[in-house]
């Protein structure tokens, strides 16, 4: 399977909305997060982040890079602090998320990484947009659902939101039908994967989430 190609600050926007999708690695054995970071590169998934809490978070980003190539877009997610940002810069993350607007947002535009921001309420959209979020995780998604996403879109239609947190199949496809650039999925499709668990299953279920999110993105563009 072919790699994507490189991200940067002015590109990423573009892959969000081709790609419209996002995996979010979670998980207690280092081996097994690695396992399941190239197996959704393999399934097409172009954008992997590795949450800053999963065991060897940054061994596991960087030997991820090292084994998928530099051209592999893989993310550091729960970032918190400048420090943070500079550690997952150095171990190959090429893009930066955020859990809410703490000063790694800044920290990442100075970096020149793209990065997602975390933000819930329409103050802290603008907020994220603001201080040079290239998109703004809508987080945690599943406190108002699609219908909420709906009502942020409606004022604010040039934000680029992406909805994060109890994202399965079936609200996947109503967020971007009702305006979110791209999804983050987490356990929905990497299930206990990250974990040790079963590999094939997380293998059919990113299938699933491209297909969707791939015939959402053709939809889009007809």
């Amino acid at each position: 399977m072919n790699r994507p190609h490189t991200v940067n600050a002015d590109t990423f926007p573009a892959v969000l909305r081709r790609t419209r999708l996002a995996a979010i690695v979670r998980g207690s054995d280092a081996d097994a997060a690695l396992r399941t970071v190239l197996a959704l590169l393999d399934e097409g998934v172009a954008l992997v982040e590795v949450s800053l809490n999963t065991a060897d978070a940054l061994g596991v980003i960087r030997r991820a890079v090292a084994e998928a190539g530099p051209s592999a877009l893989i993310g550091a997610g729960t970032v918190l602090t400048e420090d943070d940002v500079a550690r997952a810069r150095e171990a190959g993350a090429s893009w930066i998320v955020t859990p809410a607007l703490t000063e790694s947002v800044a920290a990442s535009v100075r970096a020149g990484l793209p990065v997602l921001a975390g933000a819930l309420t329409p103050t802290e959209a603008v907020a994220a947009r603001r201080a040079g979020a290239d998109a703004v995780k809508l987080f945690p998604a599943s406190i108002g659902g699609p219908g909420y996403l709906k009502a942020l879109h409606d004022p604010f239609p040039d934000l680029p939101f992406v909805p994060v947190g109890g994202v399965d199949l079936t609200s996947a496809e109503r967020y971007l039908a009702y305006g979110a650039v791209a999804v983050g999925v987490g356990s929905p499709v990497v299930g206990d994967a990250a974990h040790g668990g079963d590999l094939e299953a997380l293998r059919a279920r990113a299938r699933r989430f491209v297909t969707l999110c791939a015939h959402d993105a053709h939809q889009g563009e007809a």
